[in-house]
């Protein structure tokens, strides 16, 4: 099972520090995800981070940000988003609807479906499906390698996404809760937790 780990939504001091460790200790997949962000920011951001790692990076918006600094491809916030003109690349989408899964699949690298559990990074997304209707989609093959499990993904519960069939998790609340974003400096903790992931996931 592949796992997909999404920044924090605002931006932070040691978050290029951070973002460079895990990639360090084997983060194969990072979302860059700042909505409503300026894209000086994200610029900012992906000059402080090793080239070396921008062909892991996917982006939620700001596209031209892929073709300038040769990132992974871009990630659409809703299946139907028209993909920007002319573009040539990996693209991958997020469903809040099982019955989204099979086209968005068809036109995608990998889709999200969102949300498996209540957020731990935003309060205000639920959960939006029982374990019976995940079993179902399951088991007619909506849910499988394409389709990775996002909303409330933890290390408690990233086995039984594998055992529902998802190809992949999206971690960002449980990974980055461990760490202060406007008092702490020392984020072992939040390294220490990614490589459980890591092993968790594998």
């Amino acid at each position: 099972m592949k796992l997909a780990i999404m920044t924090r939504p605002t931006f932070f001091v040691e978050e290029d520090k951070i973002l460079t460790s895990l990639f360090e200790e084997g983060m194969e997949n990072m979302h860059l995800f700042k909505p409503g962000s300026e894209p000086i920011y994200s610029e900012r951001l992906l000059t402080l981070l090793p080239d070396e790692y921008y062909k892991r990076i996917t982006v939620h918006d700001h596209f031209y940000l892929r073709e300038e600094y040769g990132l992974r491809g871009i990630h659409l916030e809703h299946p139907d988003d028209a993909l920007p003109y002319g573009y040539r690349g990996s693209v991958t989408r997020t469903c809040t609807a099982i019955d989204q899964l099979r086209e968005a699949k068809r036109k995608s690298s990998y889709v999200f479906l969102k949300s498996i559990f209540n957020s731990q990074s935003n309060p205000a997304d639920r959960q939006s499906f029982t374990m019976e209707e995940l079993k179902e989609a399951s088991k007619h093959g909506l849910i499988d390698r394409h389709v990775y499990a996002l909303g409330g993904v933890n290390l408690d519960n990233i086995r039984l996404m594998a055992d529902l069939g998802f190809g992949g998790v999206v971690i960002c609340g449980d990974l980055w809760n461990r760490f202060d974003i406007h008092r702490g400096q020392d984020f072992r903790e939040l390294i220490a937790h990614f490589k459980k992931l890591l092993k968790a996931a594998s």
